[in-house]
């Protein structure tokens, strides 16, 4: 199996924000790509959505290769060579739709899903093919943050990780390889595994929410545009960070339920941006200043990184 994007016609079903970026990503790489949508009033929307993102990236010339569809039925899946799955993260629904992707498409095609926590072989979990089921995790938006995670399955074919981690690069991403299927992946671990202890010294009160952002990024987290958390200690000495371990390890937080300042805001109903409020109080004029500032702010460091990145021919 060896997947070059000029010869491989992708399928993305659902067509959000995560889709049509996942989208826009392959067919930069020169993918054919089409986006199962089965919303009228969101189907609409993808072909202007298509045309900016792609002028963004400087890919218009390759704007022809993104299509849509209304269902799966609507799609030829004798052409097609790799579905991505994005769709709501619920474990029902993404069984139930990879039991329909087996049906349809042919044998020798790959099925990923971008799920963020679910086991991958959960989610292939009755399948009749589970070699080719595999999981392709990007991170929003997938097509200015250029990692992509591949997740091997237990039953997962090493040929299917090593044919996709090549055609993802051949697209301009950074594939990591997570040999083992636990919740979360590798990057969502990591994230969590901070998160944790950034919530846990809000209930602490050791710091605000406002100092803790700063803390990230503005000290430590500054310095992983240039390094990740190996890099930093090889530069810093295994000895020093070593001799740090020894103290605050004991004292970290090893919790295996989420704060208190976390819970009782999800309780509540104040989930951030999406509901007008949650550790801030948003209006649709902060949240749309907000999410200028932040992607503005990622294409800043993309430019920065940019040098090692795949380069897309």
């Amino acid at each position: 199996m060896l997947f070059t994007p000029a010869e491989t016609k992708v399928v993305i079903v659902g067509g959000g924000t995560m889709g049509a970026d996942v989208a826009a990503v392959c067919a930069r790489g020169g993918c054919a790509v089409q986006v199962v949508e089965p919303t009228t009033e969101r189907l609409a929307l993808l072909p202007d959505y298509f045309a900016n993102t792609m002028i963004e990236l400087g890919y218009e010339h390759r704007l022809h290769l993104l299509t849509t569809a209304g269902s799966l039925e609507e799609v030829d899946w004798s052409e097609v060579d790799l579905v991505i799955e994005c769709v709501p993260e619920r474990l029902d629904i993404k069984q139930a739709l990879f039991a329909k992707l087996e049906q349809y498409a042919k044998p020798e095609a790959v099925l990923a899903s971008n799920s963020t926590s679910f086991p991958i072989s959960d989610i292939a979990s009755g399948l009749k093919t589970p070699a080719r089921m595999i999981g392709l995790h990007f991170f929003m938006p997938a097509h200015l943050v250029p990692c992509v995670e591949v997740v091997y399955g237990k039953k997962t074919s090493p040929m299917v990780g090593e044919s996709l981690s090549r055609l993802m690069t051949a697209c301009g991403m950074v594939p990591v390889t997570v040999k083992k299927d636990l919740p979360g992946f590798l990057a969502n671990r990591l994230q969590h595994a901070l998160s944790r202890e950034a919530f846990a010294m809000v209930d602490a009160g050791i710091a605000s929410l406002e100092d803790i952002d700063k803390a990230v990024r503005f000290g430590f987290g500054f310095r992983y545009i240039a390094a990740g958390p190996i890099m930093q200690r090889e530069h810093a000495g295994l000895d020093v960070h070593g001799a740090g371990g020894t103290t605050i390890y004991p004292t970290l937080n090893n919790s295996s339920e989420i704060a208190k300042c976390l819970s009782e805001r999800v309780a509540s109903g104040k989930l951030g941006m999406k509901t007008g409020e949650g550790f801030y109080s948003w209006t649709p004029e902060t949240i749309k200043a907000e999410r200028e500032r932040y992607q503005e702010a990622l294409r800043a460091g993309l430019k920065i990184i940019q040098k090692d990145i795949p380069k897309i021919q």
